[in-house]
């Protein structure tokens, strides 16, 4: 059995406890959960078993060179020893000793804090909160238990005994057990624990121990709960997101940016290997940041309404079903086919994380979530279902252009001020959906490239005509210049691969529309200098690079991945193109351009 299996053998007892919990808390008025939270939490988790599998080499394989190749301890002599009871237990306690290790340097390195911070986000303190873990520690954290390998600890053992010590932190995260006098005093227990999660002065920075708290006594870095002073959880600096995937690149990101700011090439290095917070002094001097009042802390909790709360709970419940589907067979599954099916799930947990947020609407997160799926089951192999599914997210789209309202995208009541979308342009963007429709109904079928192709012909029209709307046309001439000069290259690129002379004129036209509109929808961004207008040119880009793709891999050679690429190029297009049109819909009558603060689309 893998350890993907053994965790989701784990899942129905993770889920049990999490209900007890809940139930628990209500019961006693001090509930510790909220929905949007526990949600994100759970996720983190999920993205981090399902990226799990494609970091086994780093967190077993190298353990494993290592063992078979340098191992201080004849490696016979080494499993007899380490396979007695006595052995397991050491190797228990060897284990949580480098734990120790890693998760205080994950306090005390930058670069290692980058992947840790993930399991600090969250600011309640509950079992889901246990769940909540980082996809990118593996890239480092193998470097911590290399001493193991040294001694000669099987790589059996070693998994095992990581496991239990991992699946043992799983309950000292709550906040309804209280002190445990002797216990508290050698083992990591919820209270010793609490303190490790809090941000306050006193509790900053301590009680790393796994399974035994003895290692902090130790070392100097153990803090007792003062029950007058309550834990407040988080992080100093706050993610302020339900984004899965921000969470877990947030401060890489932020100590990137001032890796490349500062002037002092030292300072580029050390910026990674510093505490948690170090920042160059000149880029402190430049790009200041308030310093940390932790009576200035507010819980992150964006308005949800009833409906967005129904349908993030259900498609949370769905997603949980997939993952399991997907950890279950993972090992047996071509490294392609899960990578595939890694990023229709990622795509999903984004999708709802944003509609907790508000940053999306439950049809768009439908219409990516459905995109998906279409793009994993044709990629997979499986063109039954990839028929049912593929015309379902041009389905949705059309519906939500339909009914859409650009007053759901704000947060409090509908406006007046805010107008509806101009009734030629719905219909030109109906236009450009129905047509896309047609288009990958006729792609389903063999030999009926040539209807499909004239069906994307006529939304790409319908597309140019929309863009132009409120601007002149074209009206950038280097943007103009460049995507026909791309759209050229592309041309001859497919005539001198082999494109059937019949296909020729139809093709030509086709790449002359595809760049015109990329020209319109780039031009129409450098005018109005808004991000939806940007997100719309973007997603012009992506139809050129989806189209590039599909005739390359049709008529010139045949590409790996194709169905993945093209279909991903294909479907950014279009969420892109509608989500940045509705967006720039969502502004006051006197003003030309909308405000940043409307146009929340990330």
């Amino acid at each position: 059995m893998t350890p993907s299996q053994i965790i989701v053998l784990a899942t129905p007892v993770f889920v049990l406890m999490i209900a007890f919990e809940l139930a628990y808390g209500l019961r006693k008025g001090r509930n510790t959960y909220r929905l949007a939270d526990a949600i994100n939490s759970i996720s983190l988790g999920m993205l981090s078993q399902i990226s799990a599998v494609f970091t086994r080499l780093l967190r077993v394989g190298i353990y494993t060179a290592v063992y078979a190749s340098v191992s201080l301890v004849p490696l016979e002599d080494a499993r007899v020893f380490w396979t007695t009871w006595q052995g397991w237990l050491l190797a228990l306690v060897f284990y949580d000793f480098c734990y120790y290790w890693l998760h205080r340097m994950g306090h005390e390195v930058g670069v290692l804090w980058a992947a840790h911070v993930v399991h600090h986000q969250s600011q309640d303190y509950n079992l889901s909160t246990a769940l909540r873990q980082t996809s990118s520690g593996a890239l480092l954290g193998w470097l911590f238990y290399l001493p193991m390998a040294l001694a000669g600890v099987p790589p059996l053992v070693f998994g095992i005994v990581a496991l239990v010590d991992l699946l043992y932190q799983y309950w000292v995260h709550t906040e309804h057990v209280p002190k445990l006098g002797w216990f508290d005093r050698w083992f990591c227990s919820p209270s010793n624990h609490r303190v490790h999660h809090a941000v306050n002065d006193n509790y900053l920075d301590k009680n790393y121990g796994g399974i035994l708290i003895l290692w902090d006594r130790l070392f100097g870095t153990f803090r007792d709960e003062d029950l007058a002073e309550p834990c407040v959880y988080g992080t100093r600096g706050a993610l302020n997101s339900w984004d899965p995937l921000w969470a877990n690149t947030e401060v890489y990101w932020a100590m990137a940016k001032d890796a490349w700011h500062t002037r002092s090439w030292a300072d580029k290095v050390r910026v990674w290997l510093k505490p948690p917070g170090w920042r160059p002094a000149d880029v402190a001097a430049r790009f200041p940041k308030p310093a940390f009042d932790i009576t200035r802390v507010q819980t992150f909790q964006p308005p949800m309404s009833r409906a967005a709360q129904w349908f993030a709970g259900l498609n949370f419940a769905a997603l949980l079903g997939g993952v399991i589907v997907f950890l279950w067979h993972a090992d047996s599954l071509p490294l392609a086919q899960a990578a595939v099916w890694f990023a229709a799930l990622s795509a999903g947990l984004w999708a709802v994380g944003a509609v907790t947020q508000g940053r999306i609407t439950m049809l768009e997160a439908l219409l990516i979530e459905t995109a998906a799926l279409a793009t994993a089951t044709s990629t997979a192999g499986m063109p039954d279902l990839y028929r049912v599914i593929k015309p379902i997210p041009m389905l949705i789209a059309i519906f939500m252009i339909a009914i859409y309202d650009p007053s759901t995208l704000e947060r409090g009541p509908k406006d007046a001020k805010f107008r509806q979308i101009a009734p030629s342009g719905r219909l030109w963007l109906l236009a450009a959906l129905v047509g896309s429709l047609a288009g990958d109904v006729f792609l389903l079928f063999p030999g009926y490239f040539v209807p499909g192709l004239v069906a994307f012909l006529l939304a790409h029209v319908a597309y140019l005509v929309l863009l132009r709307q409120g601007v002149g046309w074209f009206p950038s001439r280097h943007a103009l210049a460049a995507t026909l000069c791309v759209g050229a290259a592309m041309y001859a690129f497919l005539w001198t691969g082999g494109l059937p002379a019949g296909l020729r004129a139809p093709v030509a036209a086709y790449v002359t529309v595809i760049a015109l509109m990329a020209a319109q929808a780039i031009g129409r961004a450098t005018v109005q200098r808004d991000k939806a207008s940007w997100l719309v040119a973007v997603g012009a880009g992506c139809f050129m690079l989806s189209d590039s793709l599909l005739a390359t891999n049709k008529f010139v050679m045949s590409l790996p991945l194709a169905s993945f690429w093209i279909l991903t190029s294909y479907y950014a297009a279009q969420v892109l193109i509608v989500g940045g049109w509705l967006r720039g819909q969502v502004q006051p009558h006197t003003v030309v351009t909308a405000s940043p603060e409307s146009l929340r689309f990330q």
